[in-house]
């Protein structure tokens, strides 16, 4: 077996926190890794091997002309979230890059949305067996009613650092 994954170690410690506190500091600490997220909003409510669940709020820096939360803040959530659930499954030494994104959107998001990233067994063993390739992962997106306002497809790759 090979060893924990960076984020997964650096998220370990924080397994015996409550819930509430887990989320805000899983957020802090990714806010930290990728700036970006932080700009955004986006908290990181649940992260785990197999799923990663984030949410984003409604807020003016993520709105468009209309009020509702801009296509590109909405894809972004669904980005981090796949992007996410891959880098903490994979071992050092590996470096994932997104390949290839494809959004459709089928509604107008007027509430704060929610993603959630999900990997199946045979996803996380084929990271550590094989040394390069790529993945296309499960995401959903729904907004606060439950109902989803974009089908996203999302292929990361992953490739051995330095080769």
């Amino acid at each position: 077996m090979s060893k924990p994954s960076f984020i997964a170690r650096a998220l370990a410690p924080l397994q015996v926190l409550p819930p509430s506190l887990r989320s805000r500091a899983q957020t802090v600490l990714f806010q930290r890794m990728v700036p970006f997220t932080g700009t955004a909003g986006i908290q990181f409510e649940e992260v785990g091997p197999d799923r990663v669940a984030l949410r984003l709020a409604n807020g003016r820096r993520v709105q468009n002309h209309i009020g509702g939360v801009h296509a590109a803040a909405a894809g972004l959530l669904a980005e981090t979230a796949t992007g996410f659930v891959v880098a903490v499954n994979l071992p050092d030494g590996k470096l994932p890059l997104l390949r290839s994104m494809k959004v459709d959107y089928t509604r107008r998001a007027r509430s704060g949305l929610r993603a959630v990233a999900t990997l199946s067994p045979e996803q996380r063993q084929a990271f550590l067996d094989q040394p390069k390739g790529d993945v296309a992962v499960a995401v959903t997106v729904t907004d606060e009613s439950g109902a989803s306002p974009m089908e996203c497809e999302f292929v990361w790759a992953w490739v051995t650092r330095g080769v």
